[in-house]
């Protein structure tokens, strides 16, 4: 199948038209503003490419935007809709098997590098709370389900899965980072490619490993992790306790048996919340035992972004099953939730929401179906037009 294009190709220069949706075009213009500082995309032939990464990755950003739920519905969307035609459609058409292949076999590094400059621009747009425990990251891994045959993705001998490792901003509520592996693959060593020096990074107990505690605090990288209500541990010194709270246990403690111990004292407290038994360790001497277990909870905060883009952006809604393919879309997930970000806070001083997400599609529908309303007719009577015009409003006013 190939798509022709109905118009002229977004965006627009020198007065030609451009996309048929101002709202769509005012969500991804901080994603036009960087297409210019991305490293190149070359071809692999003497051909030029003619479905550039600017396509492909307005293709991939509205398909999660609208929740697509395969790429099929997206392609059919191109052929029926001028908006999306005029969005992810080159001048000279789009086969199906290019959508395909683009997304399978590059644009990786492309995207990479928009995140990073996505997320930067949106530390700079947003306030930084808890200022005084310092720099917060959380770091966790999602499970994606995937097919028998994508034999990459190993988890067990009867299922495939993948696995996305997000470094997550608790301090903006952004995620800045993603990395992809099997679903059986280690997330421990991510914290030193996702951990600057200085920064805290929040963990669960599958980040626990006491060699590893010791060498990120060589490396000057702070943690606070939960760990085994079982874990060996050797008391250096009991701490107080603050009265009438949750908290049971503080104290200065060196982790591990006599063979494997480590050379770094650490923090350790003990709190119960909701009938359940944590343990918190930190090489942060100066936090408070209620620091510690304030820091700790804010790491339902990724819990919480995993659950929302997963829900109401359909990441895991795989376009490819080659794991370059399945790595660009979650990439490109990461891209419109720091859309969503940098839009809803620049128009409303909101955080994303399902409200304001219902909004946005409801908005770009309608004025995709007034601007494709004049290519269906020769000639509108203006009480038409009129009729149109107070349905958007009347139907604004209800937002």
């Amino acid at each position: 199948m190939s798509i022709l294009p109905s118009s002229p190709p977004f965006p627009s220069k020198n007065g030609e038209p451009g996309l048929l949706s101002p709202t769509f075009s005012r969500l991804i213009a901080p994603l036009e503003a960087q297409l210019p500082y991305l490293p190149p995309l070359v071809s692999g032939s003497n051909r030029p490419l003619e479905f550039t990464f600017d396509f492909q990755v307005r293709a991939l950003v509205y398909y999660h935007t609208e929740t697509f739920t395969s790429a099929q519905d997206l392609l059919q969307a191109a052929h029926d809709d001028p908006v999306v035609n005029r969005l992810i459609v080159p001048a000279t058409g789009l086969g199906e098997s290019t959508f395909y292949e683009a997304n399978a076999t590059r644009g990786s590094q492309q995207m990479l590098a928009l995140v990073d400059r996505l997320s930067k621009k949106v530390s700079r747009r947003l306030k930084v709370a808890h200022l005084a425990l310092g720099e917060l990251v959380a770091l966790d891994g999602s499970l994606i389900e995937a097919s028998l045959s994508m034999r990459w993705a190993e988890y067990s001998s009867s299922q495939r899965k993948a696995k996305a490792h997000v470094g997550f901003d608790l301090n903006q509520g952004r995620p800045r980072q993603l990395a992809l592996t099997a679903g059986n693959g280690a997330e421990r060593p991510f914290v030193s490619t996702f951990l600057a020096p200085g920064e805290t990074g929040v963990v669960d107990r599958g980040y626990v490993d006491y060699h590893l505690f010791d060498t990120w605090i060589d490396e000057g990288k702070h943690f606070v992790a939960r760990i085994r209500k079982n874990a060996q541990r050797e008391l250096l010194e009991a701490l107080p306790l603050p009265p009438n709270t949750n908290l049971f246990f503080f104290a200065k403690v060196r982790l591990g048996d006599a063979a494997h111990r480590m050379k770094h004292p650490l923090l350790l407290l003990g709190f119960k919340n909701r009938g359940k038994v944590y343990w918190i360790v930190t090489d942060r001497e100066e936090l408070s035992a209620e620091q510690i277990a304030f820091i700790f909870a804010l790491r339902w905060e990724i819990e919480s972004f995993f659950a929302w883009w997963k829900k109401h952006l359909k990441v895991y809604h795989l376009l490819s099953r080659n794991a370059h393919g399945v790595l660009l879309q979650l990439l490109a997930g990461l891209v419109t939730y720091l859309l969503l970000l940098l839009y809803f806070q620049q128009r409303y001083g909101e955080r994303p929401s399902l409200r304001r997400l219902r909004q946005l599609r409801r908005q770009i529908r309608r004025e995709a179906t007034i601007a494709y309303l004049p290519a269906q007719t020769t000639a509108i009577d203006p009480s038409l037009w009129l009729l149109i015009l107070v349905l958007c409003c009347k139907s604004q006013a209800n937002l």
